[in-house]
């Protein structure tokens, strides 16, 4: 595996829509620690490094609607790059019940080094896709775990994550995925939806454009039927809702 540190789908026709899947894969560049976070192949393989499914749904979405897709190439527990650089989080030491070795002595050059080589290169790519034209649109896809450790079940299928300093795509969107009856959909659930620094804010709500985050969770979407199926679900709600805005 390469040690790039985002892929790009280019879009086809004339979609304005931005995908962005900022926790796509748990891969550990070579060059950080040999590889090996110094935790085992079951952490490695569960959300706490990286948003399970989240890929597949973004490029079948990205297939679907003939959008642009910029998906993370590294393991959010290298860097996350859905925080601030400022963000006591953006190097994770503990994560839902696991101690991660090689993040807890890592130092400012270490850090550093993260930021250069993984972290700021996605950034810079996906500023630079937004910017491509004037009425872009960002919808960012990610997944949640059905349960934290100690912590009750979550009953959301999906979720829409929005800030208070911009609810209109994601409102219209809750709307049409609440008509569907048979969905159990999350009002900014199973999080808030604003974080000051995330990838949202600075790509989205910083240069005011429109925006919405959509979290399904991952064991709906752990295998590629699932994940097509879900973009397929998503895909007309999606359209529909960038309607309803007169998008």
């Amino acid at each position: 595996m390469s040690d790039r540190a985002y892929q790009i789908i280019e879009g086809r026709g004339n979609c304005r829509i931005l995908l962005t899947c900022d926790h796509a894969s748990n891969h550990v560049p070579e060059w950080v620690a040999g590889g090996n976070l110094g935790i085992g192949a079951a952490d490695m393989n569960r959300h706490i490094a990286y948003d399970v499914g989240a890929a597949g749904v973004t490029r079948a979405l990205a297939a679907i609607l003939g959008a642009t897709a910029i998906l993370s190439d590294f393991s959010r527990l290298v860097i996350d790059p859905n925080r601030g650089e400022d963000d006591p989080t953006l190097l994770m030491r503990l994560y839902d019940g696991t101690i991660i070795p090689a993040n807890r002595l890592a130092g400012e050059a270490e850090l550093n080094q993260r930021l250069d080589r993984l972290y700021r290169p996605y950034h810079d790519a996906l500023a630079g896709l937004a910017a491509r034209r004037d009425d872009t649109v960002i919808v960012a896809i990610h997944s949640f775990t059905p349960q934290l450790r100690n912590r009750p079940p979550r009953p959301w299928q999906v979720g829409v994550l929005y800030s208070h300093l911009d609810e209109r795509l994601s409102q219209a969107l809750l709307a049409r995925l609440a008509a569907d009856s048979g969905l159990c959909v999350g009002d900014n659930e199973p999080y808030l939806g604003h974080l000051p620094g995330d990838a949202i804010d600075r790509h989205a709500l910083q240069p005011r454009r429109h925006n919405t985050l959509i979290e399904v969770r991952n064991d709906l979407i752990a295998t590629p039927e699932g994940q097509e199926a879900w973009a397929a679900r998503l895909a007309p709600f999606i359209l529909a809702a960038m309607a309803d805005c007169g998008l």
